[in-house]
């Protein structure tokens, strides 16, 4: 199989019709799969996910019972996916998944030979607060790390399953996933593709984790933490 994208799924059984319908022409590509992770959800996203998967070839499932962080889903997808290229993006549809299609373009010259790129999303059409609470983000990375980084939570990821292979062991369970990633892409010498993703209002609900400041500033300092760790190992 070429390709696997992965959509961890916590409590957004709303999304979830409109989900599957964006991802339906990914699935529908041979040797293309969607795998949809049940992350612990306690609302009807299991049910749901059991009801509409049949009427959509290429989309499958697996289910977490006990939600132990967004990264841990995504990992636990990751595990279950067959494809040579993998990718995540999220639920929420903020982004929609077919940029997936646009970010695989960034591999075209390169298939099979593409263990030296990670293509990433970078977001436009964002709130101004969103955009400079990234900008702080990436200039105190950049700093720390010594190396470039910028909209480091931008979706979607996109990478070989040998660059998989080389950090599933150590990865964080929780949203240090993607500054980890990057990280460890910068580290290792990958070429790191950008392509543009069109960001909206989230559609359904709220965000389980940037509500407000006091959220951002838990996440800050999970960040620097774990940021401080990734030092170490330069």
């Amino acid at each position: 199989m070429k390709f696997s994208l992965i959509i961890p799924c916590f409590n957004e059984s709303r999304c979830l019709p409109s989900l599957l319908e964006k991802c339906k022409p990914i699935a529908l590509i041979e040797d293309y799969e969607v795998i949809f992770v049940d992350n612990g959800s306690t609302d009807e996203t299991p049910n749901l996910l059991e009801q509409l998967l049949p009427s959509y070839s290429g989309c499958r499932s697996i289910r977490v019972d006990k939600n132990l962080g967004y990264g841990d889903g995504i990992l636990c997808g990751l595990k279950a996916a067959k494809g040579e290229i993998l990718g995540w993006t999220h639920a929420d549809l903020q982004t929609n998944p077919r940029d997936v299609l646009i970010g695989l373009e960034l591999f075209t010259q390169k298939w099979p030979n593409s263990n030296n790129i990670l293509a990433k999303g970078r977001r436009y059409g964002r709130p101004l607060s969103d955009v400079l609470f990234t900008i702080g983000m990436s200039l105190f990375e950049t700093a720390l790390l010594k190396r470039l980084f910028w909209d480091i939570n931008a979706q979607p990821n996109l990478f070989s399953r040998e660059f998989f292979e080389t950090w599933k062991a150590d990865a964080p369970k929780d949203f240090a996933l993607d500054l980890f990633v990057y990280f460890i892409a910068q580290k290792n010498g990958l070429t790191i593709k950008r392509f543009p993703v069109k960001f909206i209002e989230r559609p359904f609900g709220i965000s389980h984790w940037n509500i407000d400041w006091k959220s951002k500033m838990k996440f800050i300092i999970r960040t620097i933490q774990f940021s401080l760790e990734l030092k170490k190992r330069l």
